[in-house]
């Protein structure tokens, strides 16, 4: 009598969504809700720092503002998503990669926008701003390795997703044939 022995691993995910809209003010209490309000306050800041300069019209100063007034919208819109939970009612677009790669490049924007206003030395403003673009900066950098790490381990943006594993072991033995060859 011979028996086979074969080992099959099936691995499965479960995503639970609540499709409806509906206003969820808990985002706020969360470390990507704090960080996107954060986003929100320092591309205004930034932004009013700049337009309050005598000096609004360098080209540092413009090219700051279309970054952070950017920044500004885009992460509003999406903080509105995530109260709402239209995130979560089109779970199927891919939300977390998306922030990440807006993410990663408003960091490296950031960091070029901060250093430009901050070589202008005449303007307070412009130091200001500088500031508030290099925490704009850190914000975002830390936004998009939350994004990352959320996208390596397979997280949906809103909702939940659970990963079963399931391993089975199959056993077969043959039987004598009653005619043998």
């Amino acid at each position: 009598m011979q028996s086979a022995t074969a080992t099959r691993t099936v691995t499965q995910s479960e995503t639970s969504v609540n499709p409806s809209i509906r206003y969820d003010p808990t985002v706020f209490r969360t470390i990507p809700g704090i960080i996107k309000c954060t986003c929100v306050v320092l591309n205004l800041l930034g932004f009013l720092c700049i337009e309050s300069s005598v000096y609004v019209n360098l080209k540092s100063g413009t090219f700051f503002n279309t970054v952070a007034m950017i920044g500004f919208w885009f992460t509003g819109i999406l903080l509105a998503f995530y109260v709402f939970h239209v995130v979560e009612k089109y779970f199927r677009i891919p939300w977390i990669q998306i922030e990440m790669y807006f993410c990663i490049a408003w960091t490296a924007l950031y960091l070029i926008a901060a250093v430009t206003v901050s070589t202008v030395t005449f303007s307070g403003a412009y130091t200001g701003a500088a500031f508030f673009g290099f925490c704009a900066m850190v914000a975002y950098g830390y936004d998009s390795w939350l994004k990352f790490t959320a996208c390596k381990n397979g997280e949906i943006a809103q909702g939940t997703r659970k990963i079963v594993t399931q391993q089975q072991t199959i056993v077969t033995q043959q039987t004598p044939s009653a005619f043998p060859a």
